[in-house]
C-alpha cells in the first residue's frame, strides 16, 4: 500500500525552444564527462556482430588473397611464351611434370612461381605426346593454343582485394553482412565494438494496466514502454522495461534510483505534466539536477531533461517522457537517438527529405515547433503531403504517417498548396506505389488496402466526405474518390455531383457496391427506435457526420421528406468523420444513435436498424484511369476473392462492382 504525499503541484520551470533544450542537455553531459563513446567490448566475429558499431578501426592483418590465385580453371603459363599464337598459327606448350611451359590449375589454386597468366581450359587443345587429343584434358603432355595472352590474365594477384596493413573499416562504422566477410578476409577473428548502452524504461501511472489484462472504464493500456523499447533497440541500445509504478512520489523515487544503478539512461514515462499526480519533475529534483521542464514543441510539450546522481558520485541522464503515445515516441526520436549515437561512437542516421505541396490549410501554435504527421503520394507530376490526425494520443497516426513536416516556431501554419519539406519515415519507393483515395469513408476501403498491399500497391485513404473528395479531384490532389452523393431532384447517385464539382474534368464513374444505411444503436435498442421520425422525440441524442459527407446528405434528404427540421434533432451539430467514429460515439455513450453502415455497427458490437440502400461509387479522373499505378486496383474490382471478402461483411451487394456507370469526357 502506498502513502500519498501532499506535495506542491508541479509547474513548468520554463517552456524553452527545442534547440535550446538540446544544447542544455548536451552541455550538461559534456560537463559530466558523458558525451563520448561510453564503453567498449571485444566480441567474436560471427553473425551476432551484425549491426554493432566498431569502437576501433579495422586494419588488415593479412592480404586477400595472400598469394597469386587462378581466377578460373585452366593452364598456368608464362604470357611471353604465347606471343605469336594465332588461329592460323597455333603454338604448342609442354605440360609435362619436368620443366613445364604449362600446368593445370583449378579456380583458386596458387600459380606456380614461374607463371604469370592463366588460359581458360576451354580455350586450349589438350594433346598427348603423339599430338592426339589427351584422354584426360587436365593431364595432357602438351597444349595447343591459338591466341596470345597478356600478363596476369585470369589471375587474382596477391592483395587484389585487401593489402595487409590497409584500412578496411573506420571506427564508428556499423557492421553490415558483407562487412563481416571483409573483416574476416583481413585476418580478424574478434573485433572491438561499442558496448550497447543500457536504457531503463519506467512506465508510471495508477491508471495503467499491462497488456493482456481486462480493461475497465478509466484503465489505460500500457504499451508506451513497448514502443519505446523497440525504438531504443533499433537505435542500437539494450532496453529494459520495468513494471508499472503507481502515482506515488516515494515509489517512483525508489524505482528511478534502482534503474539509475543498473542502466546508462532512464526514460521515465508519464507524470511529466503539471497535474497533482505528475511527480516526474520533483523526482528528478530530489535525485539529481533538473535541466529542462517544458519544451516548445507539439506534440511533446511537457518533456523533462535532467541528470541523476548515483551513490558513487557518477551521473546519468534522465528523460521525462510525456504519457501520450505520439508525444512519447517523438520525444524518444528527438532526444534519445542523438545520445545513443554519441555513446556508440557513430553519427545519427541522416534523414531523407522530400519536397511536397501541402494539401490543406493547417494552423499551428506560433510559439512551438509543430511536428505534423503526413501521408505522401504523387498525383501526376505533383508530390503531395496530406496532414493526418494530430492528436497526441493517436498512435495509429504514426503507423500511417509517411513522414513529418516541422512547422517552425514563429509560423502560424501552412496554406494549402504551400511547398514543405517532408522528413520521410518510409522508403521513397513505397511512396511511388501509393494510391491516394480521398472522399467518403467505408470500411471496405481497408479490405481493398490489404488486397492491394499483396499486389505491390499502397492505398492511402483520407476520410473527408464525398463532396470534399470530388473537390480534391478537381484540385488534382487524389487519384480517385469514393462517393455516394444523392441527388434530391432525381434520387440518383453521383452524376449530378460530378457535373457540379468537376465541371470540365474528364472522369470515369465506376460502380463499387450497393450498401445499407441505417441507425446504429446500442445492443437491445434501449431507446426503442424504429425510424428517423423517432430522432425528433427529444429524448434521443444523435451523432451526425460532417458537412459534405454523403451520409449527411442522405439524412438531410429524408428529414426534408419527413418535414423534420434538422435543429429538432438533439446532437445534429455533433460531427464525426467516419462510420466507425459514429459507431464509437454510440458505443461509448456519447450518443444514443447515428446513421451509418452495418459493418461499422458490427465492428463495435452495436445493433443496426436498416433504413435505406444506396450506391457507393469510385470516381477516377481519366488521366489516372489508365495509369499503371491504378491497374491493380481496377483489376481487383473483377477479382472474385476480393468480392467474396466484401460480401462477407454485412450490408453489401457487389453486383455493380467494376461496372463503368458513366464516362464523362
Amino acid at each position: 500500500m502506498f502513502i500519498r504525499y501532499n506535495l506542491p503541484m508541479s509547474v513548468y520551470l520554463h517552456d524553452i525552444p527545442l534547440s535550446q533544450a538540446k544544447e542544455r542537455l548536451r552541455s550538461a553531459l559534456q560537463e559530466a564527462g558523458l558525451w563520448h563513446l561510453l564503453r567498449t567490448e571485444t566480441i567474436p566475429l560471427d553473425e551476432n556482430a551484425l549491426g554493432r558499431a566498431l569502437a576501433a578501426p579495422i586494419w588488415a592483418l593479412q592480404s586477400s588473397p595472400h598469394y597469386h590465385a587462378s581466377a578460373m580453371d585452366g593452364f598456368a603459363i608464362r604470357a611471353a611464351q604465347t606471343n605469336g599464337a594465332m588461329p592460323s598459327a597455333p603454338l604448342s606448350l609442354r605440360a609435362s611434370v619436368e620443366d613445364p611451359q604449362a600446368a593445370y590449375v583449378d579456380t583458386g589454386d596458387p600459380l606456380p612461381a614461374w607463371a604469370n597468366a592463366v588460359i581458360p581450359i576451354e580455350q586450349v587443345e589438350a594433346l598427348s605426346e603423339s599430338g592426339a587429343l589427351a584422354q584426360n584434358p587436365r593431364q595432357p603432355a602438351q597444349i595447343r593454343i591459338r591466341a596470345a595472352v597478356t600478363p596476369w590474365s585470369n589471375v587474382r594477384p596477391l592483395g587484389e582485394d585487401i593489402v595487409a596493413t590497409q584500412l578496411v573499416l573506420p571506427a564508428g562504422h556499423t557492421l553490415r553482412p558483407y562487412d563481416l566477410g571483409a573483416v574476416a578476409a583481413a585476418g580478424h577473428v574478434s573485433i572491438l565494438v561499442a558496448a550497447k548502452p543500457r536504457v531503463a524504461i519506467l512506465p508510471t501511472g495508477t491508471e495503467l494496466v499491462p497488456m493482456g489484462q481486462e480493461l475497465r472504464p478509466g484503465d489505460i493500456l500500457e504499451y508506451n514502454s513497448l514502443v519505446m523499447a523497440a525504438q531504443v533497440q533499433e537505435m542500437g541500445a539494450l532496453p529494459t522495461r520495468y513494471p508499472i509504478t503507481p502515482d506515488n512520489f516515494e515509489a517512483i523515487c525508489d524505482r528511478v534510483s534502482q534503474a539509475a544503478q543498473e542502466n546508462d539512461l532512464v526514460l521515465l514515462n508519464a507524470g511529466s505534466s503539471a497535474g497533482s499526480e505528475d511527480f516526474s519533475a520533483q523526482v528528478v529534483q530530489k535525485l539529481g539536477t533538473l535541466l529542462v521542464h517544458g519544451i516548445a514543441v507539439r506534440p511533446g510539450h511537457p518533456v523533462i531533461l535532467g541528470l541523476l546522481r548515483r551513490p558513487d558520485g557518477s551521473q546519468i541522464p534522465i528523460v521525462g517522457v510525456p504519457g501520450y503515445p505520439v508525444s512519447a515516441a517523438l520525444t524518444v526520436d528527438i532526444f534519445v537517438q542523438e545520445l545513443i549515437s554519441c555513446w556508440l561512437g557513430t553519427q545519427p542516421p541522416l534523414p531523407a527529405f522530400l519536397p511536397a505541396a501541402f494539401t490543406r490549410k493547417t494552423t499551428s501554435p506560433a510559439g512551438d515547433d509543430d511536428f505534423v504527421r503526413v501521408v505522401v503520394g504523387k498525383v501526376g507530376e505533383k508530390t503531395l503531403a496530406a496532414p493526418i490526425a494530430r492528436g497526441a494520443g493517436v498512435i495509429t497516426s504514426l503507423v500511417r504517417a509517411d513522414g513529418l513536416v516541422v512547422i517552425p516556431s514563429g509560423v502560424q501554419g501552412v496554406e494549402a498548396g504551400e511547398q514543405v519539406s517532408v522528413r520521410l519515415k518510409r522508403p521513397a519507393q513505397e511512396i511511388d506505389q501509393t494510391i491516394f483515395c480521398i472522399g467518403s469513408h467505408d470500411v471496405i476501403l481497408d479490405v481493398m488496402a490489404q488486397f492491394l498491399a499483396e499486389r505491390g500497391r499502397r492505398l492511402v485513404s483520407s476520410n473527408v466526405g464525398s463532396q470534399a473528395g470530388l473537390i480534391a479531384l478537381r484540385r488534382r490532389e487524389a487519384h480517385l474518390a469514393g462517393s455516394h452523393l444523392l441527388d434530391p431532384q432525381t434520387g440518383g447517385y453521383n452524376l449530378a455531383a460530378l457535373r457540379q464539382y468537376l465541371p470540365g474534368v474528364p472522369v470515369r464513374l465506376i460502380g463499387f457496391v450497393h450498401r445499407a444505411q441505417g441507425l446504429m444503436v446500442k445492443k437491445g435498442n434501449p431507446k426503442a427506435l424504429t425510424d428517423l421520425k423517432d430522432l425528433a422525440r427529444g429524448d434521443v441524442n444523435f451523432i451526425n457526420r460532417q458537412r459534405g459527407a454523403g451520409t449527411r446528405v442522405l439524412l438531410d434528404y429524408h428529414l426534408n421528406r419527413l418535414g423534420i427540421a434538422p435543429e429538432a434533432l438533439p446532437g445534429y451539430a455533433e460531427e464525426e468523420y467516419t462510420h466507425l467514429g459514429v459507431a464509437a460515439a454510440v458505443a461509448s455513450g456519447r450518443a444514443d444513435c447515428g446513421l451509418g453502415i452495418p459493418a461499422a455497427a458490427q465492428a463495435l458490437g452495436l445493433d443496426f436498424l436498416p433504413l435505406f440502400e444506396e450506391r457507393y461509387d469510385l470516381v477516377l479522373p481519366a488521366e489516372h484511369a489508365e495509369s499503371p499505378l491504378l491497374a491493380p486496383l481496377l483489376a481487383l474490382l473483377q477479382d472474385l476473392s476480393f468480392r467474396e471478402a466484401v460480401k462477407r461483411l454485412p450490408g453489401y451487394d457487389t453486383a455493380v462492382m467494376g461496372n463503368v456507370i458513366a464516362e464523362i469526357l
